[in-house]
């Protein structure tokens, strides 16, 4: 094989492993347009409709850890093929679901598949490339393949749900799936694994997935039993002993999937507790925005995937081109706060969207501000989560502070569908109209995400340590892996 005919191949590959990202990003947001069209059809009620996300969240997020462990022991290209082959079938199960239970319980396996899939994409592409300025440049593409994906998850899933129904934003993964399998196993290159004698965190990974789902379980259902209820009380119980169990198993295990010596530094427990609870208003903001749009406003599934573009290129742009300059000059610290409060400020704002709202007036400068905080929270975050571990640990500080946007994106999703339909409920058996229920649900949603943000901004300015950045500069692919995690 020639060197240029090998230097093609490469490249190739890089697309490869870009459409396999490419398919978890969209699967991210491209569900959040047809939500009430999936509502409608499977007959489902707004705190079990938040079950559709969530599904796919809490195993996305619970499993990145043990999945990218997995690649370390089995092989990456391996492991990408299975979480491509899993995430393929477990997207043609969700087309296919006749139940909102069926397509919840495809939805939580497409996230395992998600999770391989996801953990192993950046180990391949470090591996590929000779020189570092190749490698640079293949990070820029991939970063850029996932932040649009964003704009374009809510855009195709718009199109596909007023086209041919919602099925379809599932069964087109199928197609994409079977190149990126296919093509992967010829052109991404062998990876030998040290063997499962390694050692493998099983019960750590058990416990990380099952806290947070019984967590949301019990949020969802509190809406219905009543948050003092003894189901409520219980099911809360029972989380707290399995984050305690949790931390047992990770102090004793002789190769711990989360090390708790990491929550020693201020940095990587603020950033943690930080990126836990601003997806509160990222992902909420999808949520709830989608149905407000569609619910309240008469938008069309297209038309709300197209409302939602200005704020996922704002995303995107201040991601990839106004962060790290912030960075560069502010510092890590003085970049996330501004990020904060610029997200806090437009949930405020979507707080107090009325019922005949005029969006370019009410809608599209809060989505815009929403967009510039998120692109300048993402890259930042990372940053000082992984200042604060040595070298060696850098890349697995990474995946914590991913599966806390993952299980904070989780939680936070739960508790503002299970808010915001009982107002809505409280209200319609007072009289009120349906928009104006509806209205009034989501706005108490919105506050409480504002909440959490603000929250997650107080935290940051008390906790974390901000030096500059040219004190303690980057480590090179640091910000295309923050500019991308909208995938994650």
């Amino acid at each position: 094989m020639t060197l240029r005919s090998a230097a093609a191949r490469r490249w190739v590959a890089l697309v490869v492993l870009c459409v396999g990202q490419l398919m978890i990003v969209l699967d991210s947001t491209v569900v959040n347009v047809a939500l009430p069209s999936i509502q409608r059809d499977l007959h489902a009620d707004q705190a079990s409709l938040a079950w559709v996300i969530n599904g796919y969240l809490i195993s996305f997020g619970g499993l990145l850890l043990l999945a990218g462990r997995l690649g370390d022991l089995l092989g990456r290209r391996r492991l990408f093929l299975i979480g491509v082959a899993l995430f393929t079938v477990a997207s043609t199960l969700c087309g296919l679901a006749p139940t909102e239970a069926t397509l919840t319980a495809a939805r939580f396996v497409q996230g395992i598949g998600a999770a391989v899939v996801s953990s192993m994409v950046l180990g391949i592409l470090v591996t590929l490339f000779e020189s570092r300025e190749q490698t640079s440049r293949a990070m820029s593409v991939y970063a850029f393949v996932a932040s649009a994906g964003g704009s374009i998850g809510l855009l195709v899933g718009g199109v596909l749900t007023d086209a041919v129904g919602w099925h379809w934003i599932f069964f087109i993964n199928l197609p994409i799936g079977i190149a990126a399998f296919v093509l992967g196993a010829v052109l991404i290159p062998a990876h030998v694994g040290a063997g499962l004698r390694g050692g493998i965190d099983a019960w750590g990974a058990v416990l990380i997935t099952a806290a947070p789902a019984l967590a949301v379980y019990a949020i969802l259902e509190a809406s219905s039993n009543g948050w003092l209820s003894a189901r409520t009380l219980g099911m809360a119980a029972v989380t707290a002993a399995l984050v305690a169990a949790f931390i047992v198993v990770e102090s004793r295990a002789r190769r711990p999937l989360v090390p708790l010596h990491f929550f020693r530094s201020r940095n990587v427990a603020g950033a943690v507790l930080v990126r836990s609870l601003f997806p509160v208003g990222m992902f909420g903001a999808f949520f709830l925005g989608a149905l407000y749009l569609q619910r309240v406003l008469g938008y069309s599934p297209v038309g709300a995937g197209l409302a939602f573009m200005p704020m996922n290129l704002f995303v995107a742009m201040f991601s990839l081109f106004v962060a790290a300059r912030m960075v560069a000059r502010f510092g890590a610290k003085g970049t996330l706060l501004p990020g904060l409060v610029l997200m806090t400020l437009g949930l405020l704002l979507l707080s107090r969207a009325p019922v005949e709202a005029v969006y370019v007036v009410d809608v599209m400068p809060a989505l815009l501000l929403m967009g510039m905080g998120a692109g300048l929270i993402f890259m930042p975050s990372v940053q000082l989560a992984m200042s604060g571990v040595e070298a060696s640990d850098t890349g697995l500080a990474s995946g914590v502070a991913n599966v806390a946007v993952q299980m904070g994106a989780a939680v936070g999703v739960a508790v503002l569908a299970s808010v915001s339909a009982a107002d809505t409920t409280g209200l319609l058996s007072r009289g009120v109209l349906l928009d104006g229920a509806l209205t009034s649900g989501y706005h108490l949603g919105f506050t409480i995400a504002a909440a959490c943000v603000a929250m997650a901004a107080i935290t940051a300015a008390l906790v974390l340590r901000g030096p500059r950045a040219a004190a303690t500069p980057a480590k090179e692919g640091e910000f295309e892996l923050a500019s991308a995690e909208l995938a994650a």
